[in-house]
């Protein structure tokens, strides 16, 4: 049973940084991409980042490339997410999610539909 627990999450002015924490288990991760996602009130959830475990490579979405960068760490079976240069409008809830069998792929999915297991999701919130 994979298990994703979100964490890193708050408050920050306009400009900011944040770093989100994802802590994976029950599975090893080596075959799999883990991606981060964001969904605001009223919105469709959003691809931000994706990375694939066993190499490190990593795509970032146009919207966050260049502020935000996802990253991991094998030997804690942690994800993260870097986020500087914050804006109101990254405003959102933030989920972990992990895509199985994808691992050595070249190309990057970015659909929700395609990640299977999800975490509980973690508020960021930046004023302006």
């Amino acid at each position: 049973q994979v298990q994703l627990v979100e964490s890193g999450g708050g408050v920050v002015q306009a400009g900011g940084s944040l770093r989100l924490s994802c802590a994976a288990s029950g599975r090893t991760f080596g075959s799999y991409t883990m991606g981060w996602f964001r969904q605001a009130p009223g919105k469709e959830r959003e691809f931000v980042a994706a990375i694939k475990w066993i190499t490190g490579r990593t795509y970032h979405a146009d919207s966050v490339k260049g502020r935000f960068i996802i990253s991991r760490d094998n030997a804690k079976n942690t994800l993260y997410l870097q986020m500087n240069s914050l804006k109101p409008e990254d405003t959102a809830v933030y989920y972990c999610a992990a895509d199985p069998g994808t691992g050595f792929d070249y190309s990057f999915r970015y659909r929700a539909y395609d990640y299977d297991y999800w975490g509980q999701g973690t508020q960021v919130t930046v004023s302006s």
